[in-house]
């Protein structure tokens, strides 16, 4: 079980933070933080650069953290929001990533919930650390408080679309 929970935890965590240096360095294929800020404005959000440093860094941080097992349930938390916040951006194309859906976010935010409930294992800085096992009551609010604040996140940083004021005719040649 350690040592399936150890891989579990390299792979998905060097992932997600791979995933979130892309979005504020050239590294593994980014395009800069000019190119996560733009990514960021064409989805629809606000904030521009803080909010592209505060969602890579959060992937870069979290993801570093569950592949080393080191506060385990604080890092799935963060995971599981970031990648919840990337769910609903590809939510519209529906499941299939093939079709740019949710379905990697998702399996995301699914194996940081594995994590949270399991524990990193023997194998982890929280074990050498004696910082597990914790009570079941943090791992199923880390479960809840995740993905919720991704979803609450979406709401504070998402614009809304302004109404479009041409004409009728004008927006049919569209």
């Amino acid at each position: 079980m350690d040592t399936g929970l150890l891989v579990l935890r390299l792979v998905a965590g060097l992932l997600i933070a791979g995933h979130g240096m892309q979005k504020v360095s050239f590294r593994l294929g980014g395009k800069g933080l000019s190119g996560g800020t733009e990514e960021f404005r064409h989805d629809g959000f606000r904030g521009g650069r803080l909010t592209a440093l505060a969602a890579g860094g959060s992937q870069v941080g979290a993801g570093l953290f569950l592949a080393i097992g080191l506060l385990t349930p604080a890092a799935a938390m963060a995971a599981m929001g970031v990648m919840t916040v990337a769910s609903t951006v590809k939510w519209h194309n529906g499941l299939w990533v093939q079709d740019d859906g949710y379905e990697y976010p998702l399996v995301l935010v699914a194996v940081s919930a594995v994590l949270a409930l399991t524990g990193p294992g023997r194998w982890s800085a929280d074990h050498v650390l004696g910082l597990t096992p914790w009570p079941l009551w943090v791992s199923l609010a880390v479960i809840v408080i995740g993905p919720v604040s991704g979803l609450l996140t979406r709401v504070v940083l998402h614009r809304t679309p302004a109404p479009d004021r041409r004409t009728p005719h004008a927006q049919a040649a569209d």
